[in-house]
């Protein structure tokens, strides 16, 4: 059963069961001499039903007292699914719309339009919650990386992880440093059905040469399969366009054309989807989780729980029984 206690010297209070078995709790009545009249097994069976009753009492308080909980453990689940580490770009233009501008600045006036970073979270919530299982974890990068959620199995938690990220975004893209980040959900993994990193960004930054390096040994080693969703801005270079001039054919001029050939160059399966409005967005959630779905086994997590209170629960009803009965005793 996995059960402890917090506070174990308080078990030694469990040397209290053993009064009801000395006395019963009864008033003392003078009675004649009972030993001549013939065995009354329901009596009996009465007086050892109220003195457990009792012993449950002591024990109940005691074991609440003492901090009574069961372990954290481990299932082992089988089932279709992935591993999938959500990767958010919180760039400063994310919270843009599709067409590069405040969510509210319509030309109409009204607020009809809906930023990239709403779009994903919203898509990406309810890509969660069409995942029957796997487990999903969730990371953002901007300035630095950000942990958000572990891997998990949780969904609701998942939803909470993805709604967390509506705060104020920054203004630069490391992408390297959160691309590290999410691989390092794997370890201590076992590698079983798919491994993905999901990554959502509208931009890309220029990666150097030692964190490249970096990045192709981790993607081998980890055996993860990358999806870039690139939401692109209105009028805005795109992942597979060609430079026009030779002269920025760099990556300074074009990151996101340049980000993608590093992906490519990866030596890890790679695919990208190029959204340029919420509509698309949903259209590349929907083909990944429909490609996402191998057998897999992994193992849950389940926490901590704390048991004292229904230790306590069980005293009281037990000692509510035992003042009832208390109550219909005859006095003389």
């Amino acid at each position: 059963m996995n059960l402890a206690v917090s506070t174990p010297w308080v078990l030694a209070g469990l040397l209290l069961v053993l009064l009801p078995l000395f006395t019963s709790g009864m008033q003392a009545s003078a009675t004649p001499w009972l030993a001549l009249m013939p065995a009354d097994r329901l009596s009996s069976f009465i007086d050892s039903g109220l003195r457990l009753c009792a012993m449950t009492v002591i024990a109940a308080l005691v074991l609440g007292m003492a901090g009574l909980h069961r372990t954290e453990q481990s299932l082992e689940r089988i089932g279709h699914g992935a591993h999938v580490v959500l990767l958010l770009d919180r760039s400063s233009s994310m919270d843009n719309s599709f067409a590069g501008r405040a969510p509210n600045a319509n030309n109409d006036g009204k607020d009809a339009e809906e930023s990239k970073s709403g779009a994903a979270r919203r898509l990406l919530t309810d890509f969660v919650k069409h995942r029957e299982t796997g487990l999903i974890g969730v990371a953002e990068y901007s300035t630095s990386p950000l942990f958000v959620m572990p891997l998990t199995e949780n969904k609701n938690a998942v939803q909470a992880a993805i709604a967390a990220t509506a705060t104020p975004a920054l203004g630069f893209t490391h992408v390297s440093k959160g691309l590290g980040m999410a691989l390092s959900f794997f370890q201590q993994q076992s590698v079983t059905g798919s491994r993905i990193v999901l990554l959502v960004s509208d931009g890309a930054a220029v990666i150097d040469h030692d964190s490249e390096q970096k990045l192709r040994e981790w993607f081998k080693q980890q055996q993860v399969r990358l999806y870039w969703i690139f939401l692109r801005t209105a009028n805005s270079p795109g992942i597979f366009d060609k430079p026009e001039d030779s002269r920025d054919d760099n990556a300074q001029a074009m990151p996101e054309l340049y980000l993608h050939k590093f992906f490519l160059s990866l030596g890890s399966p790679y695919q990208a989807y190029e959204a340029e409005s919420p509509g698309a967005l949903k259209q590349a959630i929907a083909d990944i989780n429909q490609l996402e779905n191998l057998p897999m086994h992994y193992f849950e997590r389940i926490p901590k729980q704390d048991l004292s209170a229904t230790c306590y629960r069980v005293a009281g009803l037990l000692m509510l029984v035992l003042l009832a009965i208390k109550l219909c005793e005859v006095k003389r």
